[in-house]
């Protein structure tokens, strides 16, 4: 074989090789394990995980469903200096005991600004709404549009100052004595 042709070779199977991701071998076979995955994150006992943070555009057919139930008032079109910015949130609890998610939430800008979720009817299908969970349940529950939806999360609404997003990464807080932290992605 010429050089040339053992070179391409060589070329191809080193990117076969890097498209794996990593595995282990667990003596039942190889398991392989996803190189992205949501954020997990434990406190109080529970698992948490961000399935997705975005922003929300109440004109948008599918944004225009998780913005049902906002409290009286307020309008869904938000002012030009702020945008509604969505968390969805999946939540289990590992532990042996029946455990209640936690309600408090926070996002923090690298600015030092704060902002609280906006509480959202519990008729809206789609709103975190803690409820106590078993050994091994989820939140939300199975069989529900936000277990079953393509994002497969329950959503937490907040409501950014437009600023805020040029003070990335913006920083979400759960809880509230000594809040776990994780960093959202925009």
């Amino acid at each position: 074989m010429s050089r040339r042709a053992i070179t391409a070779l060589l070329a191809c199977a080193a990117l076969a090789l890097s498209a794996c991701g990593s595995s282990e071998n667990t003596g039942t076979g190889r398991q392989f394990e996803a190189q992205q995955e949501g954020q997990y994150i434990d406190y109080s006992q529970l698992t948490y995980q961000v399935q997705l943070s975005r922003y929300l555009n109440p004109a948008d057919p599918e944004d225009k469903q998780y913005l049902t139930g906002l409290p009286a008032g307020v309008n869904p079109v938000l002012p030009g200096d702020e945008t509604w910015f969505g968390v969805w949130m999946r939540v289990k609890n590992y532990s042996g005991e029946t455990m209640t998610p936690t309600g408090s939430f926070q996002i923090t800008d690298t600015e030092g600004d704060k902002f609280q979720p906006v509480p959202l009817n519990p008729n809206n299908p789609f709103s975190y709404q803690p409820i106590p969970l078993l050994h091994s349940q989820v939140l939300p529950t199975p069989d529900t549009a936000a277990a079953s939806g393509p994002i497969q999360g329950s959503l937490i609404l907040f409501r950014l100052k437009t600023d805020a997003l040029q003070n990335r990464p913006l920083t979400l807080s759960i809880g509230s004595d000594e809040p776990a932290e994780m960093s959202l992605d925009l």
